[in-house]
């Protein structure tokens, strides 16, 4: 890499640690091109991106971010794993981790929280974003559907006893 590239891959690594809910460090020990394709594509479906990058740059990249805290996890074949929603990175990669023995989890961070490999592991057992809107959204909705019942309940006991005393009297 020449110096604009390197410059480059900096600008995008610290983008993406400024943007991120959370980040997850993996370290590859010799995964397949399929292997590799396989969780790129898996991250990617979990809205979340992956990145393979240099330790130096990496170390640079994180420097005055609230991930500063991670420069201690760039040693050897490193890759960054991140994404807005604080769980999705961690689930992707958890989740590819339990099929292959290729991919190791080296830490990660929630904000300036760092994360041991058992905290991801922990993150990624937690629901998702949307998982936690849908759950909140169906509590909000429970008590209106509740009166609803409530309301329209002493009318259909009504009309069964006038039922009741319709059938008595024919």
């Amino acid at each position: 890499m020449d110096r604009s590239q390197k410059a480059d891959s900096v600008a995008f690594l610290n983008g993406v640690f400024s943007e991120a809910g959370a980040v997850v460090i993996t370290r590859n020990l010799g995964m397949t091109v399929a292997q590799s394709t396989a969780l790129r594509t898996k991250i990617r479906e979990a809205g979340a991106t992956y990145k393979v990058a240099k330790n130096s740059l990496a170390k640079l990249a994180v420097a005055g971010t609230d991930y500063e805290g991670l420069s201690d996890f760039f040693t050897g074949p490193t890759a960054i794993a991140a994404s807005v929603d604080p769980v999705a990175a961690a689930k992707a990669v958890v989740e590819f981790a339990k099929t292959t023995d290729k991919i190791e989890i080296v830490g990660g961070a929630m904000g300036s929280q760092v994360l041991n490999e058992a905290g991801v592991k922990a993150l990624a057992s937690m629901p998702s974003l949307d998982e936690l809107r849908g759950t909140l959204i169906g509590l909000i909705q429970a008590p209106a559907t509740k009166i609803a019942q409530l309301t329209t309940a002493p009318a259909a006991k009504l009309a069964r006893v006038f039922g009741a005393y319709a059938k008595e009297a024919a």
